[in-house]
């Protein structure tokens, strides 16, 4: 996905410098000679977006970031590089590439550019390089301006995609079939859809995480994405019923929604109460918070066990879960930070992915209009469709 305005590619320039600024920042305080950054995620960031993916399912890719003191380098083979010089990165980083049957070449390349001192990676060489400091991973999962107008961009179309797929789908086709057309739909719009989850009407109450198989669909059907674009990913669950919706289904949908609210409440205080430009660690309220609100909230709706049978979302932005909540994670959710929930009972389930904003407001970056939608406390929250 390529930004091809003049004003987009300037706040892309805009974006790259502070970022490299930030880590050179991070060498001084280190005394690191050099910063290495593999990972899609990190890859994707340093460089406003830009993939340096070919296997999808791989956590690294084609290509990878080094910055030194002086220059800004990424370094890739001889397959890769002109596709990459012309479709993919930002005019601020230097080329060095590397015949593909030579990777020593690179690590040579590495120690001469860095005079051999310490360096610096998210994914480390053992006993050879040092990790990322928390700092910068702080800084990883805060957003800056650009990239949330990028992440409404993604969210809206992965959104748009959902709402598309399970408006089309038919109760003989196979969980394969809708998991197909969700990837084909969210490919048609430039999207990877590193994530497609689909459970029919048999497999629905037995297993949350529910990877497609060959069953017919039935009478309902659960569809999960975890589309990436720019290197972010957005994240959602929806319904489709086909016939109506029994009580008892009606009722655990509605479970699911009024215990999602609990942790957007939560994430809600968070943006009206700290300031805009949040230091990092500083106090406010934390994911295991949340993630007790949420024990305790399906405790009050009669299912003490269940937040233990599926993991409840957190912080989202270039992994689908940056940081999962759980009792012991003491992050703190602060402004430009984005979150993706998703409390589920047995046959129901909720997710969307939301930008924590100013002024005491919560965004939703996948929210579609067009998708069936209640209001539970002020928030917009999908409901199944009824096809």
């Amino acid at each position: 996905m390529q930004q091809n305005s003049t004003n987009g590619m300037n706040h892309f320039s805009e974006e790259v410098s502070t970022k490299l600024e930030l880590i050179r920042k991070i060498l001084v305080e280190t005394e690191a000679q050099g910063l290495r950054l593999r990972g899609t995620d990190w890859f994707a960031w340093a460089t406003a977006g830009a993939s340096n993916t070919v296997l999808l399912t791989a956590e690294t890719g084609v290509a990878e970031v080094l910055v030194t003191a002086q220059d800004a380098w990424v370094l890739t083979d001889e397959i890769e590089a002109q596709r990459l010089k012309d479709e993919e990165l930002p005019a601020s980083f230097q080329l060095y590439v590397n015949p593909w049957a030579d990777a020593a070449s690179r690590e040579a390349f590495v120690r001469d550019a860095t005079s051999g001192g310490k360096v610096l990676s998210d994914r480390p060489i053992p006993h050879v390089e040092k990790r990322l400091p928390p700092s910068l991973c702080y800084h990883k999962r805060v957003m800056m301006s650009s990239e949330l107008a990028r992440y409404r961009q993604i969210g809206r179309q992965a959104s748009e995609a959902m709402t598309e797929v399970l408006q089309a789908a038919k109760p003989t086709w196979t969980e394969y079939q809708l998991a197909g057309a969700g990837a084909e739909a969210l490919w048609a719009r430039g999207l990877h859809p590193a994530l497609t989850l689909v459970a029919g009407e048999r497999r629905l109450p037995l297993y949350r995480h529910a990877t497609p198989s060959r069953e017919l669909l039935g009478r309902e059907a659960m569809l999960v994405f975890c589309a990436r674009g720019f290197g972010l990913y957005a994240n959602l669950t929806r319904f489709v019923y086909f016939g109506a919706l029994t009580a008892d289904k009606s009722a655990m949908h509605n479970y699911v929604r009024e215990i999602e609210a609990e942790a957007l409440d939560l994430c809600q205080l968070i943006s009206a109460r700290t300031p805009r430009r949040p230091l990092p660690y500083q106090s406010g309220v934390t994911l295991d918070a949340i993630y007790h609100a949420l024990a305790q909230a399906y405790q009050q709706h009669g299912f003490p066990h269940a937040i233990r049978e599926h993991h409840q979302g957190g912080t989202t932005g270039y992994l689908a879960r940056e940081i999962v909540a759980n009792p012991t994670t003491t992050d703190t959710l602060v402004e430009n930070i984005v979150v993706a929930w998703n409390p589920s009972l047995p046959g129901a389930k909720i997710e969307d992915t939301f930008a924590i904003v100013s002024e005491g407001k919560l965004e939703n970056l996948t929210f579609d209009p067009n998708f069936p939608n209640v209001e539970v406390r002020g928030r917009l929250r999908p409901v199944p469709l009824i096809n």
